[in-house]
């Protein structure tokens, strides 16, 4: 079990993460949440003849990935649409560069459990209870949009935001009553007997994006464009090679087999490009924060996508 808890929480930042990433201009500085675009670009082998360096820094959750990315340390990372909406509403020198969207929406990908020896039924009976997740987070929008779907007020539960290794803690010790999270976290909680109240199946359909800092963007396009064409082949990749990515993902993470299988079926996801639609999805995504009052902000929320390099890294998944 401590295996797994390491596996799963464990932030290591690595060389090149320090600053001013985007003004090093034959290196790509690349973000990744454990077991998430590292693994797959390195089990695919799309990065093979890249004519740029690339360094990795790992995160634990989206919120640190884009606190780095809208300090400069972090050039480019992947982070569901909630997280991305949060940070840039905070004020985040960041824009989405491009998009993806899961093949299927597997029940148990997202969602909010309860320990397997609780009361609880459904969200209705979590009244003043406390759940955890992470502030800005996919989990959080999910809180967010499951008490909307009951007609709930924001205060009908407690939040405590935890990083999602604290909030292992807090569950498994029952610290906390429900917990709102994801794959690979999940999994190993749903094995434990942990049960759904809420999943994203029945209240959300989230999309994730490639967020980048505005100087690289600016500083290092014809590199960024490269590297998202390098990841929508590697998307189809893994369609086509579940068990040598499981096998290497395994491997790259120190999770269990089973356990990153799970993860590698339900991220399935494939490239689509940053249109009209797909910003007015996350209208919707802000509506949601700002009715809960979760965010403040009123920034133009289009100025926050750059199209140009979704047509590309589109036409290459092809």
């Amino acid at each position: 079990m401590n295996r797994i808890v390491a596996a799963l929480s464990g932030l290591l930042l690595l060389a090149g993460c320090g600053g001013g990433a985007s003004g090093d201009a034959d290196t790509l500085h690349v973000g990744s949440q454990r077991g998430g675009t590292k693994a797959l670009m390195l089990a695919s082998g799309v990065l093979d003849g890249a004519p740029y360096k690339i360094e990795w820094s790992e995160f634990p959750a989206a919120q640190h990935l884009l606190e780095a990315i809208g300090g400069g340390a972090v050039d480019v990372g992947l982070t569901g649409d909630a997280p991305f909406i949060f940070a840039y509403q905070s004020g985040s020198r960041i824009k989405a560069v491009g998009a993806q969207r899961t093949n299927e929406r597997p029940r148990g990908r997202l969602s909010l459990i309860v320990p397997r020896n609780s009361n609880v039924r459904k969200l209705f009976d979590l009244k003043g209870k406390t759940i955890a997740t992470t502030r800005g987070s996919v989990g959080h929008y999910l809180i967010i949009r499951g008490l909307q779907s009951e007609q709930l007020p924001p205060h009908w539960v407690k939040l405590a935001f935890l990083t999602p290794g604290d909030a292992k803690a807090a569950f498994d010790s029952g610290s906390i009553d429900a917990w709102a999270t994801w794959v690979p976290f999940l999994s190993t909680a749903l094995e434990g007997g942990a049960k759904i109240i809420v999943d994203e199946q029945d209240v959300m359909n989230p999309l994730a994006f490639d967020v980048a800092n505005e100087n690289a963007i600016k500083g290092k396009a014809a590199l960024l464009r490269d590297f998202l064409e390098r990841e929508a082949k590697a998307l189809r990749w893994a369609e086509k090679h579940i068990e040598e990515y499981t096998r290497i993902l395994s491997k790259e993470t120190g999770l269990p087999t089973k356990v990153a299988r799970d993860y590698v079926i339900k991220q399935m996801r494939r490239a689509v490009p940053i249109d009209d639609a797909v910003i007015e999805e996350q209208r919707q995504v802000l509506t949601d924060f700002q009715k809960a009052g979760a965010v403040a902000g009123t920034r133009d929320l289009s100025a926050g996508f750059e199209k140009s390099f979704s047509k590309t890294e589109v036409a290459a998944a092809q």
